[in-house]
């Protein structure tokens, strides 16, 4: 292809010139006829505006202090005078002459002791037994206890006392130490009362007490 007849053809540049002259004459015809303004009125539009006026609530009249009705008093009541009396004097009695005779004085009675009522007795502490007259299986309860195992790691011994109620259907309950050597031996002597001792009712609530040795053999 040969460029350089390309661009020296002159059809290529009437068609050009032709194109830049026509599209001139179009911009012009537009702004003779009022085309172009229309396009911007029609892009353009109306804007309405409109001021919003912000509505104060006036605050209500303060109410109107009226006066205290005035206080009404009674009237004073008349005034009326009080009546006179005429009182007179009682007659004076002739003057009379008693006599008196001596009373002799009351002769002086002798006091009267009252005896104090005698002070209610304190009724009697129940009687504590041992456990061995009513619980046939006590030895055997005393040779089943646990010996702690803390106390037989440091070798120590002691002694515990325990009492019990025993019920009227020989059930065992407030189980309490009364005196212990060390209280490492307490649980294991209340854990042995309560599941291994098997004592007898005696028809009514009885005190039992329990002596318990713990000693390393």
């Amino acid at each position: 292809m040969d460029f350089s007849r390309t661009q020296r053809d002159p059809t290529r540049k009437f068609v050009g010139i032709g194109a830049v002259v026509l599209f001139h004459i179009v911009i012009v015809y537009a702004l003779i006829t009022g085309l172009a303004r229309k396009v911007v009125e029609v892009v353009k539009g109306p804007i309405e505006v409109k001021v919003i006026e912000e509505i104060i609530k006036k605050p209500p009249p303060p109410p109107e202090l009226l006066p205290p009705p005035p206080k009404l008093q009674a009237p004073p009541p008349p005034f009326i005078p009080p009546p006179e009396i005429n009182i007179q004097p009682p007659p004076t009695p002739a003057p009379t002459i008693t006599a008196v005779t001596p009373e002799p004085p009351p002769a002086p009675q002798a006091p009267v002791i009252v005896a104090a009522p005698a002070p209610t007795p304190a009724p009697a502490p129940p009687v504590v037994q041992s456990a061995a007259v009513v619980c046939p299986n006590y030895r055997e309860a005393l040779g089943s206890v646990a010996y702690p195992r803390e106390a037989a790691l440091d070798n120590i011994q002691g002694e515990v006392l325990a009492e019990f109620t025993l019920s009227a259907t020989g059930q065992i309950r407030d189980i309490v130490i009364k005196s212990t050597t060390n209280r490492v031996f307490n649980r294991p002597a209340i854990q042995m009362i309560q599941t291994r001792l098997s004592c007898k009712g005696q028809g009514q609530d009885v005190k039992l007490s329990l002596p318990i040795s713990f000693k390393l053999n």
